[in-house]
């Protein structure tokens, strides 16, 4: 067996592990972290959508610990000032100079908390951090730590006193994940262990070096063309539904998904593989994750809105429309990876 399929076998392990020691904490939401674990493997953001008390907060403190990262969380509320997130330039009056004071994103894992919350100044003052994972102070670059994650959240109950995430500031987003309640058994376990004597104990199973070496060697996860095609192929029919003989669809798109959509997409499903103990990606690595990277992608129409109509039908149609590629065989994708 090569080195790099060895290696590939202990970063999935790895995966494993880190996944295994969240779940000592957080009871169910098995879709919503794997796809935390999607994110910081392909190195992407995630907007997260569910209403209060579902373990958001929880799973990314969790999770640094179990990385061995810091974790800073902002509550982002209107009297917000873009200085508060990224920092300043403060005067020292004894020296006479002017020192810079670093912000909360200046950490491994960054929870944006009702992101909404805040004027569209103040989340904008994250685009730049998000995208060259860097920000500018007073003419100075500063770079954040790595791996770099935000993870921002929205109440979708509460409406009053929130403001309209920028598009730019939704693009950058490589998923947004819809979080639902627990069921009946999961949410029994949720209350025995907050209410029980003992909490359960987190290990450190890895260091931030090795996620970023594991990110790295994610990248090398072989994507056949065809696959690419597909997501491309996806994207433009939001754009376009009547060049793919959705005709009907067109009423309800006011915008499709940006061509960071594709490139996302195929960026998550090579973290998808790489989890699922693979060196070369499949069709479902694909489909998994089209509703989560495309729902915030697309802007619907006022008609949309008064017929009912989602994203996540929209998305549903023409998925069913354009069909995904047939499965490769696996010999064939190995030699073309040439693993």
């Amino acid at each position: 067996m090569d080195t790099s399929v060895t290696e590939h076998g202990e970063g999935c392990s790895l995966m494993e592990r880190i996944l295994y020691e969240v779940k000592k904490v957080v009871v169910g939401q098995d879709h919503f972290l794997e796809r935390v674990l999607v994110a910081i493997m392909a190195q992407g953001h995630l907007l997260v959508e569910g209403v209060p008390g579902l373990a958001k907060t929880l799973t990314v403190k969790t999770l640094a610990r179990t990385i061995r990262g810091s974790c800073k969380r902002i509550q982002f509320t209107p009297d917000l000032v873009p200085a508060d997130i990224v920092g300043t330039r403060i005067y020292n009056q004894k020296t006479g100079d002017f020192a810079t004071s670093l912000g909360p994103v200046f950490t491994n894992l960054l929870l944006a908390d009702e992101i909404n919350r805040a004027p569209a100044k103040v989340q904008s003052a994250l685009l730049e951090v998000m995208q060259e994972y860097q920000v500018t102070i007073g003419g100075q670059t500063h770079k954040v730590p790595e791996p770099f994650l935000v993870m921002a959240t929205q109440n979708p109950i509460e409406t009053e006193g929130t403001y309209p995430l920028p598009e730019a500031q939704v693009d950058r987003f490589m998923m947004k994940v819809l979080v639902g309640y627990p069921s009946e058994e999961e949410e029994f376990v949720i209350v025995d262990r907050v209410t029980g004597v003992a909490e359960p104990g987190v290990a450190a199973v890895a260091t931030t070096e090795q996620l970023s070496a594991l990110q790295r060697e994610c990248r090398s996860v072989y994507v056949e063309p065809s696959l690419m095609q597909y997501a491309v192929r996806l994207a433009a029919a939001t754009r376009n539904p009547e060049r793919y003989g959705l005709a009907e669809l067109a009423k309800y798109l006011s915008f499709g998904a940006s061509p960071r959509g594709p490139i996302h997409l195929i960026e998550g499903a090579r973290a998808l593989a790489y989890m699922r103990g693979r060196t070369y990606a499949l069709p479902e690595d694909v489909t998994d994750l089209v509703p989560d990277v495309f729902r915030h992608r697309l802007v619907l129409t006022y008609e949309a809105l008064t017929e009912g109509m989602t994203a996540d039908m929209l998305i549903l149609r023409i998925m069913q429309r354009i069909l995904s590629p047939e499965k490769p065989l696996e010999a064939h994708v190995r030699i073309a990876a040439g693993s």
